[in-house]
């Protein structure tokens, strides 16, 4: 029977097109003509760096939830910013660049076969490399790649965000440094097979919550001229919310639906992420259990036993644990926005926001 603790979760429901598609058209506009300019840039010095830009601008522009360029655009509406402001949109192009960066970096070091329902960018390019008959190892050549293409976004949204107000600019300094030292927790925590509950909040915090509520937040309020007095509301509202974000991966990475997901689902287990789920449920593991639970972080953990895993994360109550303490990360955060001294419109936006960060299904 399970011991995992009632929750009582709010209505779940995605954030309407006005919310959340709006301004990701916008973006995303943005993004395919400064990447088309790219391509035919380079492609006047050699042909075959077209490939390059091709593969990074279907990685880009096809699928993503465009959340960080909402919670800049909102955050900078809420500030009393301009809806129209092309230098939001520029920030939100720089925000998506920025995670493809990171997810393709990523993948090559969790060493995940796919993204997004399709083959992951270095599994891709290892197959063509093959079917090509080149010269060396497919793997090697698919993961070098892989990383020269989040390279290569990586500098490109330094270029987007180079024109930026000072303030805003000083603000993607502090994530950039902030995204790298979570991912840095995250593959040591897994090398060391880390199960600490306060070093798993840190992880949450850095490696995604950061970078995806509270720091676009920040860059909408400088774009405003308003990130002094409404930092720390931003703060106060984004922080819990992002943890809340990273918490409901976290879960998805072990009870969510491949189909809807895109990713592969139990490889986080394979990797021994520390992640709060397993910091709780290494706590409360039975004794019988623990055997079990010391097989995560194996790269040969089979599927049965990840079936066995989640029934044990259900079973001592962690699954049910991380799912109340996204609820009252999301409740903290929606307490802050009710008063928070900004444009209602955002309010409201912000809002759903929320509900569609933490209650996502993917």
């Amino acid at each position: 029977m399970s011991t995992a603790m009632p929750v009582t979760v709010p209505a779940r429901e995605c954030a309407p097109g006005g919310t959340l598609e709006g301004p990701a058209r916008r973006v995303e506009a943005h993004l395919a003509v400064f990447l088309r300019g790219r391509t035919e840039h380079w492609e006047r010095e050699d042909f075959g760096l077209r490939a390059l830009h091709d593969v990074l601008r279907d990685f880009v522009l096809t699928g993503g939830k465009r959340l960080r360029p909402a919670f800049c655009h909102w955050g900078h509406v809420g500030a009393g910013g301009d809806p129209d402001d092309p230098d939001a949109v520029t920030a939100g192009a720089g925000f998506e660049l920025l995670h493809a960066f990171a997810l393709l970096h990523d993948d090559v070091m969790d060493g995940s076969a796919s993204r997004r329902g399709r083959p992951a960018a270095h599994v891709a390019l290892a197959v063509e490399h093959a079917q090509c008959g080149w010269n060396g190892e497919s793997r090697r050549f698919g993961e070098g790649l892989a990383v020269l293409l989040g390279d290569l976004a990586f500098a490109y949204a330094d270029v987007l965000v180079r024109d930026l107000d000072p303030a805003a600019r000083a603000v993607w300094t502090d994530l950039r440094v902030e995204l790298t030292m979570g991912q840095y927790l995250d593959v040591t925590g897994a090398a060391r097979r880390d199960r600490d509950l306060v070093r798993a909040r840190r992880v949450a915090r850095f490696k995604s919550g950061l970078y995806t509520v509270e720091r676009p937040l920040h860059l909408g309020a400088a774009l405003a001229g308003r990130l002094d007095d409404l930092a720390p509301t931003y703060t106060a509202y984004g922080r819990p919310l992002g943890e809340a974000f990273q918490l409901r991966d976290d879960l998805l990475g072990v009870f969510g639906d491949t189909a809807t997901t895109g990713k592969p689902v139990g490889d986080d287990l394979r990797e021994g992420k520390p992640t709060l789920l397993l910091a709780l449920a290494t706590r409360r593991c039975p004794v019988g259990g623990r055997p079990l639970l010391a097989r995560v972080g194996r790269d040969d953990l089979r599927d049965d036993e990840i079936d066995d895993l989640r029934t044990l994360f259900e079973d001592c109550g962690a699954r049910g644990a991380v799912e109340v303490a996204i609820e009252r990360r999301v409740e903290r955060a929606l307490g802050v926005l009710r008063a928070a001294p900004i444009v209602d419109e955002a309010r409201d936006a912000l809002h759903e926001l929320a509900l569609a960060a933490a209650w996502r299904e993917r």
